[in-house]
């Protein structure tokens, strides 16, 4: 036998702290000062290139970014530190992902009439996860006090999607009722703040969705009509430092490959003509064509990015609506991205409208999650 699964609530969980484009560049710059006149001889030498200024031009033209959510604000304005400072926490203290994700979880739980009793696993779907072992999903189940079970995965900014279809299929299946699919993103941690190119793009934040029967709908619900996700590995994207920077006695702390790294073009070049096919393709074995879909859920990666998939799959310019940014004001969420628009930009549709949610980014990877609205 085989059920519908639906997503029936969305919680969102945004940090009370904010950057703004200005409050970035001027503490970018400072950075850069302070970098040049440290090491002016070697630059006058041509053995260490300057850094050059940020601009607030330069950050929206290249994004569409305007400001960002962080957990730690300190640390990434002070031109002496350029990053987050997360205190480290007890062992019987609940983790800071877990808070984070508990508060999407809570969110999404209210919204869909449900409480944790009504949950049968928790999927904690992340870029980078805070450790190891023991899972964060575990600790996300243990606070909200979830029977069943709990697993951790990481598919980088697809990890939401891919962590629908694994909902989605066990619901499917019946071997669960419902899941917690939970997208804790604290990207600001792995994020190279020094460097010119990138210092903008990152954002924290946490989603969560409830993917149930379809039958025990307590309302408005979207079933999941089809998922579908790809994979194909490239080294365009990448982070060799794992998680957090460590103060590391060789030096290797410093090391520009230890944190976030991307070749820009070769992303735009490779990504998106792979984006495109994939939601074409998917669209097509599903019989939905470009005039029945009322919404594009993307990832947040930047502006230029979702324009071109939006304007390849509508086959036109989308209409304002159609395909949400939140980039303005969330920045690249990784994972947590497409999720944050699906939440606050679905409610206006009516029985029988379909949309697409899809996520994309460094592996490469791709997920898609064709939707339905009921009720």
């Amino acid at each position: 036998m085989s059920f519908t699964p639906a997503i029936t609530g969305t919680g969102v969980f945004t940090p009370e702290l904010s950057i703004s484009n200005t409050e970035l560049v001027e503490a970018f710059n400072a950075y850069a000062d302070k970098f040049n006149a440290e090491h002016a001889d070697a630059i006058a030498a041509g053995e260490v290139d300057a850094k050059p200024h940020s601009s607030e031009e330069f950050i929206l033209k290249a994004s569409g970014i305007e400001r960002r959510y962080v957990m730690d604000k300190a640390g990434v304005l002070n031109p002496d530190v350029m990053h987050p400072l997360l205190r480290q926490r007890g062992d019987d203290e609940p983790s800071i992902m877990a808070e984070m994700a508990v508060d999407a979880a809570q969110k999404a739980l209210k919204a869909a009439g449900k409480t944790a009793a009504d949950v049968g696993a928790v999927i904690c779907a992340a870029s980078n996860l805070e450790r190891a072992y023991p899972a964060v999903a575990i600790e996300i189940q243990d606070l909200l006090g979830v029977q069943g079970f709990a697993f951790d995965m990481n598919v980088a900014c697809s990890s939401a999607t891919f962590g629908i279809q694994a909902a989605a299929d066990m619901v499917r299946s019946g071997s669960i009722r419902s899941a917690l699919v939970v997208n804790p993103e604290i990207c600001s941690a792995h994020l190279e703040w020094r460097d010119r190119d990138c210092h903008f793009i990152f954002g924290d934040v946490a989603t969560a969705v409830l993917i149930e029967r379809s039958e025990d709908a307590a309302g408005p619900h979207f079933e999941i009509k089809s998922t579908r996700c790809a994979t194909e590995f490239s080294n365009n994207i990448r982070n060799n430092n794992g998680y957090l920077r460590r103060s590391r006695p060789d030096g290797l702390a410093d090391r520009r490959d230890m944190q976030f790294m991307q070749n820009g073009r070769k992303v735009f070049k490779e990504v998106l003509p792979m984006v495109s096919q994939h939601i074409a393709g998917h669209m097509a074995d599903e019989d939905v064509t470009a005039d029945q879909l009322k919404r594009l859920w993307l990832h947040q990666a930047n502006k230029s990015m979702n324009d071109f998939i939006g304007k390849k799959v509508l086959g036109r310019d989308p209409a304002p609506g159609e395909q949400p940014n939140i980039l303005q004001d969330y920045a690249n969420t990784s994972s947590a991205g497409s999720i944050i628009a699906f939440s606050q930009y679905s409610d206006d549709l009516a029985e029988g409208d379909t949309g697409i949610i899809c996520s994309f980014g460094a592996g490469y990877s791709v997920g898609s999650v064709i939707v339905e609205r009921r009720g």
